[in-house]
């Protein structure tokens, strides 16, 4: 069984403001070592299930999160950032049994974390047919262009329900939850045993015809917080201006979808 996991750190146990995410502040260094542990929960608790091949992407910030020491001699470690569209998806290919996210979180636009938002601070809110659209929405339909499925993730809770709206099949753990600028933490020991529960019960169920199934054409909408940034992103190529916020695109390939926004919101 081969497996990509594709990690974040802002849904990682305990994290609760920007700084905390930051590489330049003081607190980063601890939920980097959070970062790393959670992903090597999910290694071990796929490995006991049987998993042979594991690439883990570094997906935040400058892609230099996880300790590359701290890994299993199973586990290949993707770091830094390539500059292909598919990002935080990066070295995905259609020879994946199954994906697992681990510290993913709220979208922009979503009030139930803290600092939800979507790839970069960039946008008010994302769209992609009338939705709000998370990095897994969007890492999800990456993984479903490739026919590949995804079995589990670990993240705040709103993501959770979310992920569990858009793939109705997948297992879930919770690691926090927020109200305005509040976030309630779980302890991160009951995190890493649901993150170990979460993937083994993923993997020890049938998930070969689990995949997202895409629609035929995508219309992908961003609306920026900077209406400087909207008139310059209208000229994408494809991309409409619709109001003085919201750029919009059309696409009936979703390799261009997720081209246009490692472009447009970065």
């Amino acid at each position: 069984m081969k497996l990509f996991i594709s990690a974040d750190i802002e849904g990682c146990a305990g994290l609760a403001i920007p700084a905390e995410a930051h590489r330049q502040e003081a607190v980063y260094q601890a939920f980097a070592r959070e970062m790393t542990d959670e992903v090597l929960a999910a290694c071990e608790a796929a490995r006991e299930m049987g998993a042979t091949q594991i690439v883990v992407k570094d997906g935040h910030g400058d892609a230099s999160n996880i300790d590359p020491l701290q890994m299993p001699d199973y586990v290949k470690l993707i770091r830094g950032k390539s500059g292909h569209p598919y990002n935080m998806m990066w070295g995905i290919d259609e020879s994946f049994d199954g994906v697992l996210y681990i510290g993913y979180h709220a979208p922009a636009g979503n009030p139930e974390f803290s600092i939800s938002h979507t790839s970069t601070g960039n946008s008010l809110y994302i769209r992609l047919n009338g939705e709000y659209m998370s990095e897994f929405m969007l890492n999800t339909c990456t993984a479903a262009s490739l026919g590949v499925p995804v079995l589990f993730l670990s993240g705040d809770e709103a993501i959770c329900g979310l992920a569990r709206k858009q793939a109705p099949w997948i297992e879930t753990a919770v690691t926090k939850w927020g109200v305005g600028g509040a976030t309630v933490c779980e302890p991160r020991q009951v995190v890493l045993e649901r993150i170990r529960a979460g993937v083994k019960g993923a993997l020890g169920k049938e998930f070969s015809g689990c995949c997202t199934r895409l629609p035929e054409e995508f219309v992908y909408e961003v609306t920026f917080k900077d209406w400087k940034r909207a008139y310059q992103m209208s000229f994408y190529p494809g991309m409409e201006q619709v109001d003085t916020f919201t750029c919009r695109l059309r696409a009936g390939r979703w390799m261009d979808v997720v081209t246009a926004h490692c472009f447009v919101v970065y």
